[in-house]
């Protein structure tokens, strides 16, 4: 009993001595002259950092598991390679170090409190970066592990140049009482080597670290180049730019400028204003309700572009209710249609396209052709495609304004992989008809590869050439195909280096008469038609075929029967030269008196093309009506009297050989 009185009181007598020892131990620590110790902690770290650190005034340390530093005056220097000379120079910083972490030499500080600072990012190229806290600023071991971040006031330079960014930022602290955004911030300087400028206010306390799911409002008023951006929302994750909840207002001059700033690859465009939602988590950007105006046209939808994968992906569904057909000109490098010369050129500065106007006084070319010439001459930039994968589908509910052309709807599915392009299906409404098939570019290929077919199903004659009175009161079906191989940069290039099969064919329908006869300069028929008004006659059967061969076509039949006339051609047209040469023979199957019919040649260029009748020919039957006039002008009326040799043509035969490439080829 005395030995457990003695024991008892022996254990207390030590409880008693540890519990003044720990006294002692806090009270030491509590009132220790940190100060003292700056000298060896500056030596130390500078020493471990390979460049200069130093607590310039005072030092208090309260130490815990999670110890708080307190210090007035920090400065911290950059690498000797950086721009800017301090990554941290403060008038004081406050932040808590985790202790066990530095064991294995890790940085981790939940949080940390500066007290105007002015802090200094660079990061090169080779992946040295001066906020890696080591002698190899390229060790991404080396750099601290962040929690909350909390400044009043303060500057901040971000130097990427292999981003080209060059960054200054301004930010002050003005925590009124209800204000959720007292942080505001200022930011000038280069993104993407565009000019930059972006002002906005946020969260007081940035939270980084990634176990952080509280959202960090902010708002960004910004503009990088010829676009800007307005959003309003909050961000989940800084530190990844994860749980992005904004809604946002963009508008710029072109969406093709989007790939240098984000790159994301979009299609040439006039200028745009575009509103949504977006959403991030992980790296997957998702755009919803988007609703605004690509030039005059209106587009709404919604979009995805996942980073997860190696290739970026960019998917979804977008459609306009009223697509303006001039809008189209932008996407393959064309002026929009009736603009005129001095605003084409401006339109062409502004999308960055190489033009060439015709001299003054001529007809000035479309924009991205040259002079004299009509297809785009514009490079495409292929390489782009090469920048992300991409499954997304447009539609056009109604397109408008189409003066030479009546498209009424359209919609396409577009497919990028690998660097391979596939439009496919394309669907287009005209003419009460349609025109669908794929277009195939293989930009791996130097030059591209384009692969393009086209199937034409009834399209309605008397709709098809809106801008052509005499086709109006026109009957009948066109149907054809278009199937060209070829390789280029450019519309032009592809088109000019292309080879395959063009046919368009056409049953029975009815066409204008006056139509015939001014082709075949019929006076007599013509001058009737005028006195009583035009009439249709019956049409059997009309087909036009080309192969194609290096950006030659050439017929392989051109026909066109009616009870009226037979009208046979033959001739060529250059895409590489943008010229033609067509030889019209019409023979009619009735008589007529006051006729000089003749071959009817149609050639120039694709800019200004001429129609007239063969010369020789008409030279011919006019010199016999000047030697009879000579002897008896009655006689003279002879010379003009048509006999109507022409006779029906085998329109089954000709429908066939005009459809089928190779029946026709083993038929020469």
């Amino acid at each position: 009993m005395k030995n457990s009185l003695l024991k008892s009181q022996t254990l207390r007598h030590w409880l008693a001595g540890l519990a003044l020892l720990l006294v002692a131990l806090v009270l030491v620590v509590s009132f220790f002259p940190w100060d003292l110790l700056r000298g060896p902690i500056n030596r130390y770290v500078s020493e471990q950092l390979g460049r200069r650190f130093e607590i310039t005034q005072h030092l208090s340390v309260q130490l815990g598991r999670t110890t708080t530093v307190t210090a007035q005056g920090v400065e911290i220097a950059n690498p000797e390679w950086a721009h800017d000379p301090y990554l941290l120079k403060a008038t004081a910083a406050e932040f808590d170090i985790s202790l066990l972490p530095l064991i294995i030499g890790k940085v981790v500080l939940p949080r940390i409190k500066l007290t105007e600072p002015r802090i200094g990012l660079q990061i090169e190229p080779d992946g040295r970066r001066t906020w890696a806290l080591s002698r190899d600023t390229s060790d991404q071991g080396a750099i601290p592990e962040m929690g909350s971040v909390v400044v009043d006031q303060g500057e901040l330079s971000y130097l990427a140049r292999a981003h080209g960014a060059d960054l200054d930022v301004r930010f002050s602290l003005a925590p009124e009482a209800g204000n959720d955004l007292p942080l505001g911030y200022k930011v000038t300087g280069q993104w993407k080597k565009e000019a930059f400028t972006a002002t906005g206010r946020a969260g007081g306390v940035l939270e980084f670290s990634k176990n952080t799911q509280a959202p960090f409002p902010l708002e960004v008023d910004a503009v990088a180049g010829r676009t800007s951006l307005k959003a309003k929302g909050s961000i989940s994750n800084l530190a990844d730019l994860a749980g992005i909840d904004a809604t946002f207002d963009l508008q710029g001059q072109n969406l093709d400028d989007l790939y240098n700033l984000l790159g994301v690859v979009l299609p040439s465009t006039l200028p745009y204003k575009l509103r949504g939602k977006l959403d991030k988590k992980d790296k997957l950007w998702a755009v919803s309700q988007i609703q605004g105006l690509l030039g005059k046209s209106d587009i709404s939808g919604a979009l995805t572009f996942d980073q997860s994968a190696t290739m970026p992906l960019l998917s979804g569904k977008v459609q306009s209710r009223v697509l303006d057909f001039a809008d189209l000109g932008a996407v393959i490098g064309m002026a929009p249609s009736g603009t005129s010369a001095p605003k084409a050129k401006a339109v062409a500065a502004a999308n960055g396209s190489r033009t060439a106007q015709a001299s003054s006084g001529t007809k000035a070319s479309p924009v991205g052709a040259a002079p004299g010439k009509v297809l785009p001459r514009t490079p495409l930039d292929v390489n782009r495609l090469h920048a992300m994968n991409a499954d997304v589908t447009y539609s056009a509910a109604d397109i408008r304004h189409v003066k030479e052309l009546p498209l009424d709807k359209g919609s396409v599915h577009v497919k990028l992989n690998a660097g391979v392009l596939q439009l496919e299906p394309i669907s287009l409404g005209i003419a009460g008809g349609s025109v669908a098939g794929t277009i195939h570019i293989d930009s791996t290929l130097s030059p591209a590869a384009i692969n393009t077919r086209l199937d034409v199903r009834a399209l309605q004659l008397n709709q098809l050439f809106p801008t052509v009175e005499s086709t109006k009161t026109g009957l009948g079906k066109i149907s054809g195909r278009f199937d060209l191989k070829g390789r280029g940069n450019s519309v032009a290039q592809m088109l000019g280096s292309a080879s395959g099969d063009v046919a368009v064919l056409m049953g029975k329908g009815e066409i204008s008469n006056i139509l015939l006869e001014f082709m075949g300069l019929d006076g007599g028929e013509v001058i009737k038609f005028l006195l009583r008004g035009d009439r249709t006659v019956p049409l059997r059967c009309a087909a036009a075929a080309f192969d194609v061969k290096q950006g030659l076509m050439t017929s392989r039949a051109i026909v066109l029967d009616t009870t009226d006339t037979v009208i046979a051609g033959q001739g060529q047209i250059s895409l590489t030269n943008e010229t033609l040469d067509i030889l019209l023979k019409p023979q009619p199957k009735d008589m007529s008196i006051l006729s000089l019919r003749s071959p009817l040649r149609i050639g120039g260029t694709f800019a200004n093309m001429s129609a007239g009748p063969e010369k020789s020919a008409l030279a011919g039957r006019a010199g016999i009506a000047l030697v009879l006039a000579a002897i008896n002008p009655l006689l003279a009326l002879a010379a003009t009297i048509e006999t109507g040799p022409g006779e029906n043509a085998d329109c089954a035969e000709i429908l066939s050989q005009a459809a089928n490439p190779k029946a026709a080829a083993g038929k020469k």
